[in-house]
């Protein structure tokens, strides 16, 4: 893992259960159901396939005018919606199946890695405190950016947003 990354991390006064969820490598999905004891359910804010432009292409390392999979969903647990994500997929790295199932929306990535037994790690990048975003009204939150890498190619780019407040503390 990133040093500053996780530096910047433990540096933050934040709920334990959100530090957790935020500093995994693994699956926030998995994480969010055993702290809640509930399922995670997915609900699809937007999907659809865009051509990466020059920034989008420099990000996931592919061809400019690639398709790629532009995804942004909330995950809820017990009625409580607890993050926002959105996603970049280059639809040309994605094995046909786990494109089928991305394309289905409403399925968490960490259960479409993991149901294609697909060798990843989660390379993390940007970490911040946002004021004022509209994501949760108003509400701070915690994002943060990172790469799911396979075979040392992206696979995925995801930004995560994490409301700042009291349904952490589980």
């Amino acid at each position: 893992m990133n040093t500053d990354f996780l530096e910047k991390l433990k540096s933050f006064e934040i709920p334990t259960c959100l530090r957790v969820c935020c500093g995994t490598d693994g699956s926030v999905t998995f994480l969010l159901e055993i702290m809640t004891r509930q399922p995670v359910s997915v609900t699809t804010e937007s999907q659809h396939i865009i051509k990466a432009d020059k920034p989008i292409a420099d990000l996931l390392d592919v061809e400019e005018g690639s398709e790629v999979n532009d995804r942004a969903v909330w995950l809820s647990a017990g009625g409580t919606v607890f993050v926002y994500a959105r996603s970049l997929s280059p639809l040309e790295r994605m094995p046909d199946t786990m494109r089928e199932q991305l394309m289905r929306a409403d399925i968490p990535i960490g259960r479409i890695l993991r149901s294609h037994n697909l060798e990843t790690r989660r390379d993390m990048e940007e970490l911040e405190i946002l004021e004022g975003e509209p994501t949760f009204d108003g509400i701070s939150v915690l994002s943060r950016s990172y790469k799911i890498v396979h075979n040392n190619r992206t696979l995925m780019w995801i930004n995560e947003r994490f409301p700042i407040d009291e349904r952490w503390c589980l």
